[in-house]
């Protein structure tokens, strides 16, 4: 048992001169769709395939194996990430978005992008968005010479190149900046896969929806002439490095730059380009994440070779746990994408929310290749990378981050972190702390209690046994719903009144409670 180190702000400020280089870091996020704990060698050693160039970012930096997504789908857990704000403070209470609708990252709010471009540094999203755009027109209506807006470039970023959400939502297109190099002007649906358990978005496409459903019998989504998804792997990663070496190039060169890099792998559809078949032991799933692996590998030989790797800060994670095919997995290859942990993708349990955490920064980490089990969310990278460059934070924004920059430092540092809380996709709450996880009641589901260190697999509630950690979680949840924010600092509201999936929270005790 490492040693706790309580850790105040107002040491942190009397230090942060002494603990980082006057020079500030590069900031590369590789976030990864459904790719669940298991689907990392490092952390599997029973695993059907393996990550060589993912487990290169453990070995030369930290693997938090604690460390968790903000939600158990895609919209919230990157709402997280970029604002430090728990998804369900906002509007979106259950599920994902669309392609197409309002931005859920309000133009006001400060994102990841915006307070490093306000820190000097260059900014740069290549990738999956999935948090809503404002395309011209509608569908079978557009007018693609006008800009998209309300996307990545309005909230922090200056550049953009990428696709706006999932690929069965439509309007697929090689979007740089506002506008797509071929627009999305035909139509698609999934079509088999002769790999995977799931869907293909592959040409031939038709010229209207109507056309789509004559000859795949389902109504067309948007799509681009040139667009297929098994390009998409190396599309981002040629464009990821491109843009390091365009940065490196101009009369900017000697400012810091920010990669936000969320990759489509392993989500649907899995499409591994065929140089990788017949690799590993997991059928096109383990293909696709070789893939995957080998894409990131690349990426990391690039900073190599820009002798940009020493001061460049490189997380790796993912939005959540695996798709729900991963239990096919465990039957047809006795591979367990979700590790030793109970459920996966949209479940409340461990295996929905308990994901590969990985940080490397060989300037920044102290004896690097250890494993940490310290609580940490991808929540939390607001307020940590906020420490490490010195950027201020202010009250109305990454109410729910909490940094971990000691630990990076430190071998013998653990954060206090306040508990955190989990979420669902049908909107169930639980919170962690302190090795105890209480799952809320919803609808027809009671309240669970497990105490993980001691039941991993989340298999016996203990809550009859334990009432005075019940009342005690219960407390905590109520507080960190009501007061908009976890931790300490003034409380600040919710974007929303009570909803009904606060089963534990009345309408008039939230209302009470909630910061007006």
């Amino acid at each position: 048992m490492k040693t706790l180190i309580y850790v105040t702000a107002a040491y942190l400020a009397m230090t942060a001169s002494l603990t980082w280089s006057a020079d500030k870091p590069n900031v590369v996020i590789i976030y990864t769709d459904d790719q669940g704990f298991g689907d990392a060698s490092h952390l599997n050693d029973q695993a059907k395939f393996q990550t060589p160039n993912i487990d290169r970012i453990a070995a030369e930096g930290i693997s938090f194996t604690n460390g968790h997504c903000s939600d158990t789908v895609c919209t919230p857990s990157r709402y997280g990430l970029l604002t430090g704000r728990y998804s369900w403070r906002t509007h979106l209470k259950r599920g994902v978005m669309g392609a197409e609708g309002k931005c859920l990252i309000t133009d006001a709010r400060l994102t990841l992008a915006s307070m490093l471009r306000d820190a000097g540094y260059r900014t740069s999203m290549v990738g999956k968005w999935h948090l809503g755009m404002d395309f011209p027109g509608t569908a079978g209506n557009r007018d693609w010479s006008q800009p998209v807006q309300d996307m990545p470039l309005d909230k922090g970023f200056d550049d953009f190149f990428g696709i706006p959400a999932s690929l069965n939502y439509g309007v697929l297109a090689w979007f740089r900046g506002r506008h797509a190099a071929v627009p999305p002007t035909v139509f698609t649906s999934k079509k088999p896969n002769r790999r995977h358990v799931d869907y293909r978005i592959k040409p031939p496409y038709q010229d209207s929806p109507e056309a789509t459903r004559k000859a795949i019998g389902k109504r067309g989504m948007e799509v681009a002439p040139d667009f297929i998804d098994n390009q998409c792997l190396t599309r981002f990663t040629d464009e990821a490095m491109a843009w390091i070496d365009r940065h490196r190039q101009s009369d900017q060169s000697d400012r810091p730059f920010f990669l936000y890099l969320p990759l489509t792998s392993p989500h649907y559809p899995v499409c591994p380009l065929p140089e990788f078949w017949g690799q590993g032991e997991c059928g096109g799933y383990g293909e696709f994440m070789i893939e995957t692996d080998h894409h990131v590998g690349r990426l990391l030989d690039h900073l190599d070779q820009h002798e940009s790797a020493e001061n460049t800060i490189v997380v790796f994670t993912s939005d959540n746990g695996p798709e729900k095919s991963w239990q096919q997995r465990i039957n047809d290859f006795d591979h367990r994408s979700n590790g030793p942990w109970r459920g996966g993708k949209r479940d409340i349990y461990e295996g929905g929310h308990r994901v590969p955490f990985l940080v490397r920064w060989p300037a920044g980490i102290d004896s690097p290749g250890r494993r940490d089990d310290s609580l940490v969310g991808q929540i939390d990278l607001v307020a940590t990378i906020a420490e490490i460059v010195d950027a201020d934070l202010p009250d109305n924004a990454a109410e729910d981050s909490h940094s971990f920059a000691a630990v990076l430092k430190n071998p013998d540092a653990a954060i206090q972190r306040p508990p955190m809380i989990h979420h669902s996709s049908a909107g169930r709450f639980a919170i962690n702390d302190d090795g105890w996880k209480l799952v809320m009641p919803h609808r027809n589901s009671g309240l669970e209690l497990y105490h993980l260190p001691s039941d991993p697999s989340e298999s016996t509630s203990v809550a009859d046994q334990n009432p005075e950690v019940v009342d005690r979680l219960t407390a905590a949840a109520t507080a960190i719903v009501t007061s908009g924010r976890t931790g300490d600092g003034p409380a600040v509201p919710n974007d929303t009144g009570h909803w009904d999936d606060l089963t534990w929270l009345s309408a008039d005790q939230y209302d009470a409670l909630s910061a007006q």
